[in-house]
């Protein structure tokens, strides 16, 4: 009976007992943390690119996005769709991993009323450039944290062709 007092009064493996309780959410906790970090930068760099795109094809020439054609010329849509995923005409490496030009869409629009002030005197609309991209989020560590690869990186942007 008195061993059994004194192994209850033993103190020496409690620490070590509690760390083992504790730890799983510890790891949850940092796993979570990065999850959400990488998530959160992932999600500016979509952002960050789709202005970078937007800004590029405001500064086409007029010839190349007005009104009157209404659309994207193709080699003009793919020079944005690179600019927006890479930040380079030519190409390279994407921003994001797993960012394709078909996660990206190009349009134009031509407003109703006409502005016909400024550097758009001569046009017969002032056009406007639009982009969305929509990307899939490819997880860290494939769901372990808290976000898993189902969420998709969203962003739009848009901006007035200037023609410089």
């Amino acid at each position: 009976m008195n061993s059994w007092r004194s192994l209850v009064r033993c103190q020496r493996g409690a620490a070590a007992a509690e760390l083992v309780l504790i730890m799983p959410f510890l790891v949850l906790l940092m796993f979570g943390g990065l999850e959400l970090g990488y998530y959160f930068y992932s999600q500016h760099q979509v952002v960050k690119g789709v202005r970078d795109g937007a800004r590029y094809a405001s500064r086409q020439s007029f010839e190349s996005l007005n009104c009157t054609a209404g659309t994207v010329p193709a080699g003009i849509a793919t020079a944005i769709q690179e600019v927006t995923r890479t930040g380079r005409v030519s190409g390279g490496t994407a921003r994001v991993p797993g960012w394709v030009n078909s996660d990206i869409a190009v349009t134009l629009t031509c407003p109703t009323t006409a502005l016909k002030t400024g550097i758009y005197a001569n046009e017969s609309n002032a056009p406007r450039i639009n982009l969305s991209a929509s990307v899939a989020y490819q997880s860290l560590f494939a769901g372990v944290g808290v976000i898993d690869s189902t969420y998709t990186l969203n962003a739009t942007q848009q901006a007035a062709v200037m023609g410089i």
